[in-house]
């Protein structure tokens, strides 16, 4: 009887386990299905204009009375009217676009893969007086990297439209590098700007190597193949010629800036450090103390503005990670929604 009860329990155990399993699987590949459609490459486009104006109608129909929702309601729909007449019929100038893009940088610049493509859209989409803004948040990293990132944003000022950058957290070193680039640099008081300067660092485990009776060998054509190693001895020349390096590195970033704001006393602020909104705007890194929604609340009055965010084509194991944080947050959700009666 002894026997029977284990084994007992060990069924009702294993019967759970292939239960879960195949409950895990189910949601994974019905998220998976619903995501399908989204493995595919496209460019999202959302109307700032219609989302600033839900969120005003939905505190008003809160705050407001019937009578002064009626009212706004009535002036809204009379001044959409007005404008879709005036479209139809091409009485009065264009209404302008203010086309928005985001770029949350990491080390090696990766949001320029989707940043191209979104320049290219408005490349071929803009027309005289239209203009961009850039809401451009990163700490720095790869030369080339951001450089490809800079270039970019130069295609916008080569064709014409006016290019605003606006640094609501931080632009520094490779940030500032995609900055400068702007016809017009706003941030807020408290974001980080500058860092302007360039540094590289390698642990070298050469004598770790030595004490262990451990031989590495290298072997280069070319005397500056390879300056400095990580296993290798380093030598003086090696040494003296990857700090040669890096300046030429940091002569052609304050070149570059001196290239787009050449009011910017670039000796003065390219010693590597960084500093506040407030602070930056009296050294002429930056322009006015703004933040992007501000400027995007006014824009919103007289331009019609889109945000723009391309979506690269996703590979399957992507689809299937992105299928799995679905699932995870939808049953995170869902229990948190129990847990509070709902």
């Amino acid at each position: 009887m002894e026997f029977v009860g284990e084994y007992l329990v060990f069924l009702a155990k294993a019967v759970t386990f292939v239960a879960a399993v195949v409950a895990i699987v189910s949601v994974i590949a019905t998220a998976i299905q619903r995501q399908r459609g989204s493995g595919a490459e496209r460019l999202e486009v959302e109307s700032l204009n219609q989302r600033f104006e839900q969120i005003a109608d939905s505190l008003g129909h809160e705050i407001l009375d019937k009578s002064a929702r009626k009212a706004l309601e009535a002036d809204r729909k009379r001044r959409a009217k007005a404008e879709s007449k005036a479209a139809e019929l091409g009485d009065g100038p264009r209404k302008k676009r203010l086309f928005v893009l985001d770029f949350d940088g990491d080390i090696k610049a990766t949001a320029v893969e989707a940043l191209r493509d979104e320049i290219s859209a408005i490349l071929q989409t803009a027309d005289t007086g239209d203009s961009a803004l850039l809401r451009l948040e990163s700490s720095g990293g790869m030369v080339h990297s951001y450089g490809l990132a800079s270039s970019q944003l130069v295609r916008l000022r080569d064709k014409g439209i006016h290019l605003t950058v606006a640094i609501d957290k931080v632009a520094a070193s490779g940030g500032y590098m995609m900055a400068c680039v702007a016809d017009e640099i706003i941030a807020a008081p408290f974001a980080i700007v500058g860092s302007i300067g360039v540094v590289a660092q390698l642990p070298n485990f050469h004598r770790l190597l030595e004490q262990h009776n451990i031989d590495f060998e290298l072997h280069t054509a070319g005397d500056y193949k390879r300056t400095l190693t990580m296993f290798g001895e380093n030598t003086e020349g090696g040494r003296e010629k990857f700090r040669e390096e890096l300046e030429e590195a940091h002569q052609l970033f304050k070149q570059f800036i001196s290239t787009y704001r050449s009011k910017l006393d670039v000796e003065a602020v390219a010693t590597g450090e960084h500093w506040f909104g407030s602070r930056a705007l009296e050294l002429g890194l930056i322009d006015a103390i703004r933040t992007s929604d501000d400027l995007l609340l006014d824009a919103a009055k007289t331009q019609n503005v889109y945000r723009l965010e391309f979506k690269p084509k996703l590979s399957l194991q992507d689809r299937i990670a992105s299928a799995v944080d679905s699932a995870i947050a939808g049953a995170g959700r869902a229990l948190s929604r129990r847990r509070l009666g709902a």
